[in-house]
């Protein structure tokens, strides 16, 4: 009998369990004396009726019936310790996460006991706390849909009034630990998906609108990071700046890719917010006016690290308007922006009130509102053409009257390496841009000749114009109304959402050229002997786009230009292998022929956009290589092998022909 009265309790039993809540409801202070007790309890009990839900739904009922989440608040009142509210948070979360039972989660969300623990006033001093109340919020996101999550806000006349998750937890949204920082976005995100109406409408009323806003602003700081980094690392290269501007671009599309997710939720006015956002705070005042040409090498920085962010942007973040409406920004002169600005553009100075990366976003930094401007714009796309010495002159190199779109021609035409590859890196990205309507990439004069061709069919079937003219006409009118309509309207939300006012008396000009604009510009490239190979393949793809089936708009310059390339490219490898290398170069030319092929033949650029910013050493002259290095002397025959073959592959084969018999 005294066996049986000793015997131990089955840990995983109803009687243990029944026990433990009995336990605690005679608790009526928390001390040193049984505080290692109630963190027993609370801990046995998350696993007894985790135990439960997967084996006997009696554990649940019987902690239902008890109403021991209401004797966990209370716990939680007499507790002083910290251990106590650790402890409690971490029983809560396991047990959410772990209950399969959706009559269980309503219970557990149901009575207002969620919302307490949420907006309880805990010491966020101790970063173990926060880590576990995170932890709680998180859990508690993970079980929302269309039905719990309507347990867990306040409603009046049919309108949600509170939401302590989604408002707690975006307190934390930029947090200096980016742990927090990467679980208040799957909070989020969590909500966003949901798909209820009424909270999505109060989400995007006012005051919460301001945290898309402060999202921008975050970002806006990290993207002031990386301009600082960046410029140090010219100043002062080394292993530790390459590592710290790829953390910090690691964390740059991070967050990119979170405005992606966010705005796949497919809530009303989310995409609005996040237009506006990136255009009033980073776009217009940051990196458009960083694009301008400037003199000064030390700003440099600003130009590379402006073209990265634009692709990154362009790339990752998938709405419509905002696309369309950086592509008719575009079409501004640079000086417009750089009114816009009011501060030091293709440095990292600027008025706007930027922070550190790891400080929360200043509230008024959201009111950093444009100046109504008015700018007469010169009607710049009257020529033929594009060439060095008409976009960017030795006297005259910061012209601001060049419209954005010709200040990035005249980087492929006179630019250094990489902010010829940030360039093409932009031009190749707005051509991959599935948001991007067609008549704006013809605008910029980018739109591939297959697409033409085929749109010129497409409106010939239909009967909008007559076949012959839509086909053949090189001035085509209907095409060309359709390319100013739908610039005008881009240009005219500008000015009427952001007060720049563009001011021409042509906007509409001939459909060509713009296109032969980049294509003078990208053959011009081919004939640079200070650019590596691998950015000249970069401008090769592109040239491979516009014009994958013929030559046709190839005049007698441009394959000249080319013909002059390859014969100089030919004799430099030819001075290079001469003594030296003749049993390899059949072998080094044979797989460069290969890599190039494929190269210009791929889906996508050779180079991703984020490799402006670490640039490569070009060795092109003996003087370039290391005394006694048979390995430098081998990488400059690589790439005078590759120079040679890029004009050769990227034409189609009666472009070869020509300039093989050249």
């Amino acid at each position: 009998m005294w066996f049986s009265f000793w015997r131990s309790r089955d840990r995983f039993s109803l009687d243990h369990l029944r026990y433990l809540t009995d336990q605690l409801t005679k608790v009526q202070i928390v001390n040193d004396v049984n505080k290692d007790f109630v963190i027993e309890a609370l801990r046995s009990i998350a696993e007894l009726i985790t135990y439960g839900d997967q084996h006997d739904p009696t554990f649940f009922e019987f902690f239902m019936e008890k109403q021991v989440v209401g004797d966990f608040v209370r716990i939680l009142k007499l507790s002083k310790s910290i251990s106590i509210p650790l402890q409690l948070l971490q029983t809560v979360s396991i047990m959410i996460q772990n209950l399969r039972s959706e009559h269980a989660i309503y219970y557990m969300f149901s009575n207002e006991h969620m919302n307490y623990l949420i907006t309880y006033s805990f010491d966020f001093r101790n970063e173990e706390l926060l880590s576990y109340y995170i932890s709680f919020l998180r859990a508690i996101s993970g079980k929302l849909n269309k039905n719990t999550i309507s347990l867990l806000v306040k409603t009046r006349n049919e309108e949600v009034v509170s939401f302590p998750l989604y408002v707690e937890a975006i307190r934390f949204a930029f947090h200096e630990e980016n742990m927090v920082r990467t679980a208040v976005r799957t909070v989020t995100l969590n909500v966003y998906h949901v798909g209820d109406e009424f909270v999505n409408r109060y989400i995007t009323s006012t005051p919460r609108t301001e945290h898309f806003s402060n999202l921008v602003s975050f970002f806006r700081n990290q993207c002031m990071d990386l301009y600082r980094l960046v410029s140090e690392t010219l100043k002062n290269p080394g292993s530790d700046s390459t590592s710290a501007i790829t953390a910090v671009v690691d964390e740059i599309e991070d967050n990119l890719y979170y405005f992606s997710d966010v705005i796949s939720a497919g809530i009303p006015d989310v995409g609005r917010l996040i237009t506006d956002s990136i255009l009033m705070l980073l776009m217009f005042p940051l990196l458009l006016p960083s694009l301008r040409i400037v003199d000064t090498n030390d700003m440099q920085s600003g130009v590379v690290t402006s073209l990265y962010l634009l692709c990154c942007i362009l790339r990752i973040v998938k709405i419509k308007d905002l696309a369309n409406t950086i592509v008719a920004a575009l079409f501004y002169p640079s000086e417009t922006f750089t009114k816009f600005s009011r501060g030091q553009v293709n440095g990292y100075a600027s008025d706007c009130g930027f922070t550190s990366v790891s400080q929360k976003p200043d509230d008024n930094s959201a009111e950093c509102k444009a100046e109504y401007l008015t700018v007469d714009v010169p009607n710049s796309s009257s020529s033929s053409g594009l060439y060095p010495e008409s976009v960017m002159s030795e006297n005259n190199c910061s012209r601001s009257n060049l419209a954005l779109r010709e200040v990035l021609l005249a980087y492929v035409t006179k630019g250094d390496d990489v902010q010829v590859l940030g360039s093409l890196s932009v031009l190749a990205t707005l051509l991959q841009t599935k948001e991007l309507d067609e008549s704006m990439l013809d605008k910029l004069g980018i739109l591939p000749q297959r697409k033409q061709h085929k749109n010129q069919l497409l409106q010939a079937l239909v009967g909008e114009a007559s076949g012959e003219e839509q086909l053949f006409s090189s001035e085509n009118s209907s095409m060309r109304d359709s390319i100013g309509c739908e610039l005008n309207t881009y240009l005219e939300k500008i000015k009427e959402l952001y007060g720049l006012s563009y001011l021409c008396s042509d906007l509409v000009t001939s459909p060509r050229v713009p296109r032969f604009q980049v294509l003078d510009a990208l053959v011009s490239l081919f004939c640079r002997s200070n650019i590596s190979a691998e950015t000249l393949w970069v401008g090769g793809w592109l040239l491979r786009q516009l014009l994958p089936y013929s030559e046709a708009e190839f005049n007698s310059h441009h394959l000249e230009l080319l013909q002059v390339s390859y014969k100089n490219s030919a004799t430099a490898l030819v001075k290079e292998v001469r003594g030296f290398w003749p049993d390899l170069l059949i072998t080094v030319l044979c797989n460069e022929w290969k890599n190039c092929k494929r190269a210009m033949e791929s889906s996508y650029p050779p180079k991703e956009p984020k490799c402006v910013l670490f640039p490569t050493q070009i060795l092109s002259s003996e003087e370039d290589t290391p005394e006694g290095s048979s390995f430098a002397a081998g990488e400059r025959m690589h790439e005078l092998a590759k120079l040679m073959l890029y004009p050769v592959e990227l034409l189609s084969r009666g472009a070869k022909s020509a300039i093989f018999h050249f």
